[in-house]
């Protein structure tokens, strides 16, 4: 579970965004339509350029996953799963990529703060100094390049969470 205790240099990246939505139905659309906003490709997803879909399941021990299509009909990859569960102000999970052992995992930690457009909301993945400097996921980067790069996806995809709530008409209250 998340704590608020110092992290080590190159452990975390944080992204924050404002979606013109309340935090409610920007807590809805960061959940229950995850596939409709987080990029595809193989830079975003484990499907690469192959059909499948990625889903958040509600609760705590709820599991982000992706199904992904192949030739042999349908194999689901379990990106993590939710630790904490406090609509419409916060989220939890464990993240991991496919070079990952099965020990190793970060944490994704999603809050959403109302605010005069509508609802800030940001994200700390964390838990990146618990994997040797050599791992694959780091692709030979420094701590500091690598945790800019993990911002930059992360901003990539919050972008997108942005788009899509502004796709709805939707405004704050």
């Amino acid at each position: 579970m998340s704590t608020t205790a110092h992290r080590p240099p190159g452990d975390q990246a944080r992204i924050t965004v404002s979606v013109a939505v309340p935090p409610d139905v920007a807590f809805d659309i960061f959940t229950n339509e995850i596939d409709r906003w987080w990029k595809r490709g193989p830079v975003f997803r484990q499907a690469g350029r192959r059909g499948g879909f990625i889903r958040l399941e509600a609760g705590v021990g709820g599991r982000l996953f992706e199904s992904i299509e192949s030739e042999d009909g349908e194999r689901v990859f379990e990106v993590g799963r939710v630790l904490v569960w406090e609509p419409p102000s916060r989220l939890v999970f464990t993240w991991r990529n496919s070079t990952f052992t099965a020990n190793q995992s970060t944490e994704v930690e999603v809050v959403f703060v109302p605010s005069m457009k509508g609802t800030l909301v940001t994200v700390t993945h964390r838990g990146w100094s618990t994997l040797p400097a050599d791992h694959p996921s780091r692709h030979g980067m420094p701590a500091a390049a690598f945790i800019r790069s993990v911002g930059l996806w992360w901003g990539e995809l919050l972008t997108s969470l942005r788009r899509e709530a502004e796709s709805r008409g939707r405004v704050a209250s």
